[in-house]
């Protein structure tokens, strides 16, 4: 295991020094790419790495994709270290950047959770800047050149590599349920069992309609999590693979390198706007929802 480990490694770096040209077809380098570190067990029965998609999906459900942990925490660390440097150093008068920067991304978000929920929730501003702020952190790693972080990942040893969490749908279908549990939370907690089944059975027809009003309510409330989830893996899956094909053009001739430049930097700049509409919608949509949590329908 541990020679087959090493060889694949090795073969891994040659193929990211010369990038795409070492390997056997454009489809094979795009797939290595949206492959992630997973860990779990093998077919032979062992523990450790996958070494492929069919590896990977042959571990089944207790497999664990390590580089989608490991950037998504350390972007909440990185998240939670520099809001809780800034709030250490706040000062009264003339405000530091990080300060500046603190205190117009709070306005932001009080402004934002004022326009869209109308209860009292001390909850809700605290959670929805922790939202737009991870997923805008996790996105962002989207603008570094797809091939850095592997080359460096493969220097060690590792032989797949994303660096994008919200490439990651495992990620995605976690931050969508956490919130879709907080929703059922506050629907029981507002409206108690009776009234968050009345609200489900009873509308938007009349009550003997009721078997026809739960499947329609219930698949509404059931396309919360999956579109919330499935809107941002989307987007920023899409915006991943163009990349990942603009950097194929660094393996034909210089022309075409050069004009792969040119689309790279065009579509990084307009990708910036992506990842933070995509960020800005999740935490929206999370404010709504938790919104007509609280809200009693009659």
């Amino acid at each position: 295991m541990g020679a087959r480990a090493a060889y694949s490694s090795k073969t891994h770096l040659l193929n990211l020094i010369t990038m795409a040209t070492e390997y056997a077809s454009s489809g094979e380098y795009i797939k290595h790419h949206l492959q992630n570190l997973t860990y779990g067990q093998l077919p032979d029965g062992t523990w450790g790495f996958a070494h492929g998609a069919a590896e990977a999906k042959a571990m089944g459900f207790w497999a664990i994709n390590v580089d989608s942990m490991f950037f998504s925490i350390g972007l909440g660390v990185l998240f939670l270290f520099l809001f809780r440097m800034a709030a250490k150093r706040v000062t009264t008068g003339v405000p530091s950047g990080l300060q500046n920067f603190v205190e117009w991304i709070t306005e932001f978000i009080d402004t934002s959770v004022r326009g869209s929920f109308s209860f009292q929730n001390p909850l809700v501003a605290p959670l929805a800047m922790t939202i737009f702020l991870w997923v805008f952190l996790m996105n962002l790693m989207d603008l570094i050149p797809v091939d850095w972080l592997p080359f460096v990942g493969a220097l060690v040893g590792i032989p797949h590599l994303k660096v994008v969490p919200s490439v990651d749908p495992n990620v995605t279908f976690g931050l969508a349920l956490s919130v879709f549990a907080l929703v059922l939370y506050y629907s029981f907690k507002i409206k108690g069992p009776g009234g968050f089944f009345a609200e489900l059975a009873f509308q938007p027809f009349p009550k003997w309609m009721f078997p026809v009003n739960l499947l329609l309510e219930g698949v509404g409330l059931i396309a919360k999590p999956i579109s919330l989830s499935l809107r941002l893996f989307g987007n920023m899956y899409a915006g991943e693979m163009i990349f990942i094909l603009i950097a194929l053009m660094f393996g034909g001739s210089w022309v075409l390198g050069l004009f792969g430049g040119m689309l790279q930097w065009a579509w990084a700049v307009f990708h910036i706007l992506i990842i933070t509409l995509q960020a800005f919608i999740f935490m929206t949509l999370t404010i709504v929802y938790l919104d007509m949590a609280h809200s009693e329908h009659h």
